[in-house]
């Protein structure tokens, strides 16, 4: 499994990282042009790029509608997200504004690594992160095994059940399978957002703060659902909400069935005002837009 090993620094200062996303600067910012896909790396007049770690995606901090205002998830958890990311990497006091930009630390950028094969089609940079020294030369093309994955940013955010397991197509099944078999164990331990997750349980939205403040669920069902509400200008049915699923056409393999499914709809049951997936999130592998 051949990754792009690339050494720099990690830089937070002016930025927005939340619990699974940070901007990264190479040593030699050339690199991103020998990031692969077909989507091209987007970087500032720094040479530093915006990441999106890959398999993970944790409680929104700051999330803005098509149609909206800026919204977030549950703050306690979805702050420490974002806190943990940053003191794992070796950021210590860090002080953000009202916008959840960071406006001071200790630090002005940690060194680290990544290892990468690609950039999403919004020009994030999709990576597992590493801390200090790399295992390898930058520019080498580096084998990642578990043991390697298991000393990753991402696989820390999982293990402590502060980001939930997000899979796409160009995830290798080994790592997928110990990603998955990592948040199992934190959901058994009752770590970060597992005592409260409510994606196969039921979210109820009883009152227009519900989304926001109290229901805690899978990321991606999150942003679906604050799109479709801000639609609503303040109505809180959810009777339209399989029919914006089915429009938004979110293509997905379900792995127990074997089944390559379009449009979250399938998976999703209403019942009044709660709204619950029938599979877990370790149990779907999206296709990237």
């Amino acid at each position: 499994m051949p990754f792009l090993l690339i050494s720099g620094v990690f830089v937070a200062k002016g930025a927005q990282p939340d619990g699974d996303s940070v901007r990264f600067r190479p040593d030699d910012p050339a690199l991103w042009d020998r990031v692969g896909g077909p989507h091209r790396v987007k970087r500032n007049a720094s040479g530093s790029a915006q990441l999106r770690l890959d398999g993970i995606d944790s409680l929104e901090t700051h999330y803005t509608p098509r149609h909206g205002t800026r919204v977030h998830q549950p703050l306690a958890l979805a702050r420490g997200a974002a806190e943990e990311l940053l003191a794992w990497l070796g950021f210590t006091g860090v002080v953000r504004n009202a916008s959840e930009t960071v406006t001071s630390t200790d630090q002005a950028d940690v060194p680290g690594f990544i290892l990468t094969r690609g950039a999403d089609l919004h020009g994030r940079c999709v990576a597992f992160a590493g801390r200090g020294q790399a295992p390898g030369a930058s520019g080498s093309e580096t084998f990642v095994d578990i043991a390697l994955l298991r000393l990753t940013l991402n696989h820390h955010q999982l293990a402590t059940g502060l980001a939930y397991p997000t899979f796409y197509r160009s995830l290798f099944p080994a790592l997928r399978e110990e990603f998955a078999a990592v948040s199992i164990a934190a959901a058994a331990g009752g770590l970060g957002v597992w005592p409260d997750d409510a994606t196969t349980t039921g979210a109820a939205l009883n009152a227009p703060t519900s989304l926001t403040d109290d229901v805690v669920l899978l990321p991606k069902l999150f942003r679906r659902l604050a799109d479709y509400l801000e639609l609503g200008d303040g109505d809180l049915s959810l009777a339209g909400f399989p029919a914006f699923l089915a429009q938004a056409a979110d293509k997905y393999f379900i792995l127990s069935t074997g089944h390559s499914t379009t449009g979250l709809d399938a998976i999703t049951v209403i019942d009044g005002t709660t709204v619950r997936l029938t599979h877990p999130p370790t149990d779907l592998v999206f296709d990237e837009k």
